[in-house]
């Protein structure tokens, strides 16, 4: 449960905002009558969130609020205030607030903002896993290996200013993440945050893309359209794969970051710009640069605050705690039990390079649990990439308990035709039970079938026998799985919900 503090001098209004938070029935809430009391309240244990008047006797908002960022960055402070101070208020949100409520507080506004607050904090609690390390001057100044506090350190150091970020490193380090994170917790939090991804676009396309066009102004311009920068005025625009824009674009991109205007294709006219840019990439702009791929003045633009995310490989200690998030992420997604991981599989994940990062990490996991019945994810629930690269034998293991290899029982009297069903009743549902593997059974090529087999149904399962969903969700290239489906004899409808 989540535990609020409300700390104002009116006592009247703190038992309003209790009893309103109350019949929400998901907070655990105290009172503090003024800035010190809360800071003692503060110290003796941690809030998720401190709703905060900005008047106060002893000490006012303002000064609590600075003092709460320096004993915990994590916590979320949203201020309350009078319409006669709400300039103060603003102020607070510049100093690290999440956000502020006028004075009479309404409940549904209330419970509405708490909620954002928290979804907000939870974002930087993914972040985490990203490891980011800020630089200044090539000096590693925040940082390390999913240490909370340095994270939240960053994000509010990028989230009280209002210069471009450039965000490196491989894909599926979570860089999109990152910017969600410094968005969402950002004075512009309220307004668009917009991703467009560089790479996407078509070359003769790209300034109507970012800039918008007026009708007429090339063949196909049939009406006026917007583009991204108008789109997401007043919001963040995130620009990922940043080293994909072409030269021409890179020029224009530049001078809208300079003076903050821009001019749509066709048109005559400059139109103003209020937009945080925060961009991405993955190609070393350096070189680029060298080879003249890159424009050097946009880089030092674009690098004003520099955040890196380190591959996977060079951050293994952190695969627990990775494979500990997913696994309560998918428990929810899946509506599973799973209470960890096996600690063989857990070192067959550890020798692995992941060369696709978080993103593959937890690709594997979700793999992992439409395959496992068990309540731990085991070795035998892992792909066989990941096996091979540690060295693993499928043939050698034995099938842990509550998966099965997915081989009908017609198979163990020879009474498999192929087809994926059993001679014996070609009318019944495909069948999952498993062939056990023992020293008089060593046929590789058989498991490994088997195996693959069992996956596909249970993919088909949990999807209710949609193909498009169960190829994106499983990672499974759609043509392959409809050759596997063909090859094992699945039908995929017998996995649909029932009309």
């Amino acid at each position: 449960m989540l535990r609020i503090l409300v700390a104002d001098d009116d006592q009247g209004l703190r038992f309003s905002v209790r009893e309103t938070l109350a019949q929400a029935g998901q907070f655990e809430i105290e009172e503090a009558f003024d800035g010190l009391n809360a800071m003692e309240k503060i110290k003796a244990r941690r809030f998720d969130v401190v709703l905060l008047d900005v008047d106060m006797p002893r000490l006012g908002g303002l000064d609590t609020l600075k003092l709460i960022k320096e004993h915990d960055p994590a916590a979320t402070v949203i201020i309350m205030t009078a319409f006669a101070t709400i300039d103060d208020a603003v102020r607070a949100v510049k100093e690290g607030a999440y956000n502020y409520l006028s004075k009479p507080v309404k409940g549904e506004e209330l419970v509405r903002l708490v909620e954002r607050a928290m979804s907000a904090q939870t974002m930087i609690s993914s972040v985490a896993a990203s490891a980011p390390v800020l630089m200044d001057a090539g000096r590693k100044i925040i940082g390390g290996s999913a240490e909370m506090q340095k994270v939240f350190n960053i994000i509010h150091r990028l989230a009280k200013v209002d210069t471009p970020v450039l965000i490196r490193g491989a894909s599926g380090t979570g860089k999109e993440l990152v910017a969600r994170a410094i968005h969402f917790n950002s004075a512009r939090k309220d307004e668009k945050f917009v991703a467009i991804n560089c790479s996407a676009i078509p070359e003769n396309l790209f300034e109507s893309e970012l800039f918008g066009h007026e009708k007429g102004s090339f063949t196909g311009a049939h009406e006026r359209k917007i583009g991204k920068f108008q789109f997401a005025e007043g919001g963040t625009l995130f620009l990922d794969e940043l080293g994909d824009m072409p030269v021409m674009m890179q020029v224009k991109l530049l001078r809208v970051l300079q003076e903050k205007v821009f001019t749509p294709v066709g048109g005559n006219r400059e139109i103003g710009t209020d937009v945080r840019v925060i961009a991405a990439t993955n190609r070393p702009l350096e070189d680029m640069i060298r080879d003249g791929k890159f424009r050097e003045d946009l880089f030092y633009r674009l690098n004003v605050i520099p955040i890196f995310l380190p591959p996977l490989a060079e951050r293994k200690t952190d695969i627990e705690h990775l494979v500990s998030t997913f696994i309560k992420k998918f428990n929810k997604a899946h509506s599973k039990r799973i209470i960890g991981i096996a600690p063989d599989a857990m070192a067959c994940l550890k020798k692995y390079a992941w060369p696709g990062n978080i993103r593959e990490l937890e690709n594997v996991i979700e793999h992992a649990f439409i395959l496992e019945n068990s309540n731990q994810l085991t070795l035998g629930a892992l792909p066989e990439l990941i096996l091979a690269q540690a060295g693993v034998n499928l043939a050698t293991l034995a099938v842990p308990t509550g998966v099965s290899t997915g081989i009908p029982a017609g198979a163990r009297d020879g009474g498999f035709d192929g087809s994926g069903a059993s001679q014996a009743d070609e009318s019944a549902e495909p069948s999952v039970e498993m062939v056990s593997i023992n020293g008089e059974n060593l046929d590789f090529n058989k498991h490994k079938e088997a195996f693959e087999r069992e996956f596909i149904i249970k993919a088909l399962k949990t999807f209710k026998g949609r193909i498009n969903q169960t190829a994106l969700h499983a990672n499974i290239p759609k043509k392959t799985l409809l050759r596997k489906i063909e090859k094992y004899g699945i039908v995929a409808r017998d996995y649909a919900d029932p009309r």
